[in-house]
């Protein structure tokens, strides 16, 4: 394996699912407890999505979530807020077409901080990346209702032709669930990011379990 194939190599395993919050979702448990309850079962990186929060709600739920996701040695990424990701010292934060461009956001960060872009086609995610962002989300994939801008569903074949277009790792978001994870993978994504499958399910431990499996083919 070349040297720059490795550290890709390695990012696409610690973003092989990605939790992002909802704390409506979780209700009545508190986020951070989903979050410890998914990071115990061995999540790898866990994404805070809070846009309606005051930002001094916001900061502190910020600071449980770095905390739990450092002591479980698992990824902390910030969604839209490049501000918020600097100021707890999170691994990185995702971007999208109504945020900083990447190669801003790229010029503040410090060494080995971690930008992610949103693109649904391929002409998008190539200049994400040459924009030197690190991963692409790519979706909506099935259809949705926990993001109401997510756009049109591209389906597998739409992730599958992202997927071809670049080199990064590039993980598939939007209604995937367990039974529906296989799919992503077999269209060559590197990992998913869920919402709902894991913030509203009644065993989050259990749901992140199984998306490993359908990744690894390894129960954790």
């Amino acid at each position: 394996m070349s040297d720059s194939t490795r550290p890709r190599r390695d990012l696409a395993e610690r973003l092989r699912v990605i939790v992002i919050t909802d704390r409506i979702l979780a209700r009545p448990r508190e986020v951070g407890d989903v979050v410890d309850a998914a990071l115990s079962a061995g999540a790898p990186a866990v994404q805070l999505r809070e846009k309606a929060l005051p930002p001094r709600d916001v900061l502190h739920l910020a600071r449980r979530l770095r905390a739990a996701t450092r002591a479980a040695q698992a990824l902390f990424l910030v969604n839209d807020r490049l501000d918020l990701a600097l100021a707890i010292g999170a691994d990185g934060v995702h971007l999208g077409p109504d945020d900083l461009p990447v190669d801003a956001a790229r010029r503040t960060a410090p060494p080995g901080f971690l930008i992610g872009y949103s693109a649904d086609t391929p002409s998008t995610a190539r200049a994400a990346i040459a924009a030197d962002a690190d991963y692409i989300g790519c979706g909506t994939v099935f259809p949705t209702s926990t993001k109401k801008d997510a756009g049109s569903v591209i389906g597998p074949e739409g992730l599958a032709a992202v997927v071809a277009a670049v080199e990064a790792p590039v993980v598939a978001i939007g209604g995937i669930t367990p039974a529906r994870a296989p799919e992503v993978f077999r269209a060559g994504a590197a990992g998913c990011a869920v919402v709902s499958a894991v913030m509203a399910a009644p065993d989050p431990a259990r749901a992140v379990r199984e998306l490993l499996q359908a990744r690894t083919g390894d129960a954790r």
